[in-house]
């Protein structure tokens, strides 16, 4: 039996105008930006629609502007009879997929994910961490790179596991810039810096992790009615007091996101909906398998290219 799995992408995947067509197009989508903006006691709708990419891409902006718009894509899907069994999110992406498992109400994650960034932005100064992709090197070989660099320059770790091959790595400027000549040296068939604000989901995020413990605290989470894939496991949800930890330790941990993908496919889900701009995580999924189905929503036109998947599938 067919499966469908809801993927929400995370920071880097914005874009100025995200959401925008929908939004005037679909009362449902509209409804979930005035909800953001009542929430936040301000404009996010319109810094989305038509603000500069500078404010966009910060990070207490960028995260509540993308889980309103995954928001609104889900419940557009959601009018238009799309059902699905899993969903999971990369990074900030996991709010998205816990508010469409009805495990956090929408408005209380906007003002959560608000303080996330905030947080994120405060535990470390600016130019003192990066982080940096390394492609073509095996999960262990790089692991030994980065205790090496760690040791030498200063501390750096995995932080995403994206894809086969495909593993990005944070910390602070000096233990990055090391890791990067390292892998190089052990093979690695590309090592960049990136281009972030801060070392996302290393050791140096803990401050961020410490102040997120009251925010998540005063939150009341339920089971979600989704099985919610977690960033720090790649498994389900058992139950939601579970969701709060995980939340928090997410913040300095590294993303599992290949292994959730492979744990999706050996559950039997065969399609993948990304729900958001871009198609980063269509991308990754393909890289882990092949035979899966992909559909990218994020405008009118792949909205209808993942409606007519569904009535030719006859769900």
């Amino acid at each position: 039996m067919s499966k469908t799995a809801l993927l929400f992408p995370g920071q880097g995947s914005q874009q100025a105008g995200m959401g925008k067509e929908l939004a005037e197009a679909y009362p449902v989508c509209e409804s979930v930006f005035q909800k953001a903006d009542e929430a936040l006691g301000e404009k996010l709708s319109e810094l989305i629609f038509t603000g500069s990419e500078d404010e966009l891409k910060k990070t207490e902006n960028t995260q509540p502007a993308l889980l309103t718009v995954s928001t609104a894509i889900w419940e557009l899907l959601k009018e238009k009879n799309i059902t699905a069994e899993y969903a999971a999110g990369h990074s900030l992406g996991e709010y998205s997929a816990l508010v469409a498992g009805n495990s956090m109400d929408f408005q209380e994650a906007v003002k959560a994910v608000r303080k996330r960034g905030q947080f994120m932005e405060e535990a470390v100064p600016k130019g003192k961490g990066t982080m940096a992709a390394i492609l073509g090197m095996e999960r262990e070989t790089l692991q030994k790179v980065t205790d090496r660099a760690t040791e030498e320059a200063g501390s750096v770790q995995p932080a995403n596991f994206n894809s086969p091959g495909q593993i990005v790595i944070s910390g602070t400027v000096e233990g990055v810039e090391r890791a990067v000549e390292l892998a190089k040296s052990e093979g690695a068939k590309r090592a960049m810096l990136l281009s972030v604000s801060g070392p996302f989901h290393s050791e140096l995020m803990a401050p961020a992790s410490e102040k997120m413990k009251t925010v998540l605290n005063d939150i009341t989470f339920s089971q979600p009615d989704l099985q919610v894939i977690a960033n720090v496991t790649a498994e389900p949800f058992e139950n939601a007091s579970q969701i709060p930890d995980a939340l928090i330790r997410q913040i300095y941990s590294p993303v599992l996101w290949e292994d959730t993908i492979r744990f999706l496919v050996n559950e039997g889900v065969d399609t993948f909906i990304e729900a958001g701009p871009g198609k980063v995580l269509s991308g990754l999924v393909k890289k882990v398998s092949r035979r899966a189905t992909v559909l990218p929503v994020y405008d009118k036109e792949t909205l209808e290219k993942a409606l007519t998947h569904f009535e030719n599938k006859g769900e």
